[in-house]
């Protein structure tokens, strides 16, 4: 049995049309016909019946489809199993990490592992903080970084660091000995506050502002860069994490401003895991040594 008959089955199967197959897989429609008359002589079964100008499986296919899929899958697995052990790999680490996470808390850290372990194959997947536990559910991953809290009881979540959380505003031109200082109320008089760029802290810090303040103008932007860049452009101001303002802060691109009419939030990082993983339970104790 030839592997590419496996595969142009489980692609007709998928289109129900043997053209967009061939276009698909970049082989002649007369190909993909015969790879599937060999597949079907090779198992004594039809698999596929034509109805009009299409093609539908036969009762013999649909029963052979999910094994076809398996056998691809292995298949593939293999193929990567031996690619890994080619590149001097022995052992695998997949990640899933937040935005926030890989931009600001994972580079260093996964440098230095990468130097330290050089026979871990590590896999990372960005994804936004609320799918990271789904991912670490359906196992696609062995250890989330995420930036909320999992509550699945099927999941262990511990806490892995804690950053604080400061007013951001646009710079005023002025040096820290010359400024006026500036102070919440009256930026909040004159900005718009940018808002849920992170998913744990903003709705209580949101109803303790709404205490205090009666009017305050809010645009909803998602993510931490695009919050920075419009505070940049003068459009409004934000509570960040602190460590994701210290290049614009030092550069005087941003102003941290103090707020002691606030109790400010924390922002914390989590880590999730399913199952006690040896290669995610080690790089969760090697990341630990950095914070």
């Amino acid at each position: 049995m030839d592997w590419k008959w496996i595969q142009t089955f489980v692609h007709a199967a998928a289109h129900e049309n043997f053209r967009r197959t061939s276009e698909e897989l970049f082989i002649s429609q007369p190909t993909v016909t015969i790879q599937i008359k060999q597949l079907e002589q090779y198992l004594g079964s039809r698999l596929f019946k034509r109805v009009g100008r299409r093609v539908e499986l036969t009762e013999e296919g649909r029963r052979f489809l999910p094994h076809a899929k398996h056998l691809l899958s292995v298949h593939e697995e293999g193929l990567q199993e031996l690619h890994r052990l080619k590149q001097g790999y022995s052992r695998r680490l997949n990640l899933a990490v937040s935005p926030l996470v890989a931009a600001y808390l994972i580079p260093h850290v996964l440098n230095r592992y990468v130097s330290a372990n050089p026979d871990v194959e590590v896999q990372v997947q960005v994804l936004e903080s609320k799918q990271i536990a789904d991912a670490v559910l359906q196992d696609q991953v062995d250890l989330g970084l995420s930036r909320l809290w999992a509550s699945d009881a099927r999941l262990t979540c511990d806490i892995l660091g804690e950053d604080e959380v400061v007013l951001v505003a646009p710079h005023d031109g002025y040096d820290a000995e010359s400024a006026t200082p500036l102070h919440l109320g009256d930026l909040l008089a004159t900005h718009m506050l940018l808002t849920y760029n992170h998913p744990e802290y903003w709705e209580p810090l949101m109803q303790e502002l709404q205490t205090r303040y009666r009017y305050i103008r809010t645009m909803l932007v998602t993510q931490v860069h695009v919050t920075k860049r419009f505070i940049e452009e003068g459009l409004g101001i934000s509570f960040l994490p602190e460590i994701t303002i210290r290049r614009e802060r030092t550069e005087g691109r941003l102003l941290q401003v103090d707020c002691p009419e606030l109790v400010l939030p924390t922002a914390r990082t989590y880590a999730i895991m399913k199952h006690d993983v040896t290669e995610g339970r080690r790089f969760l104790e090697f990341f630990r040594g950095f914070i």
